[in-house]
């Protein structure tokens, strides 16, 4: 799994609707976990994506 700062990252593990943040840090080589994600509550949390994540890329401007 590799992503980029402004990725976003989808959660759907015992979650509806999906706890959705944006990565606003990659701490692995070359865009690999662990990833320090901001959620839209304000709180922050580094973390190892789970089989149950889904990076969304962000689309070029």
């Amino acid at each position: 799994m590799q992503a980029h700062v402004g990725d976003s990252i989808r959660i759907t593990v015992l979650r509806d609707p999906p706890l959705v943040g944006e990565i606003v840090e990659v701490l692995g080589p070359d865009g690999a976990p662990p990833y320090r994600v901001k959620f839209p509550n304000g709180h922050e949390l580094v973390m190892n994506p789970s089989p149950d994540t889904i990076i969304e890329h962000r689309r070029p401007r």
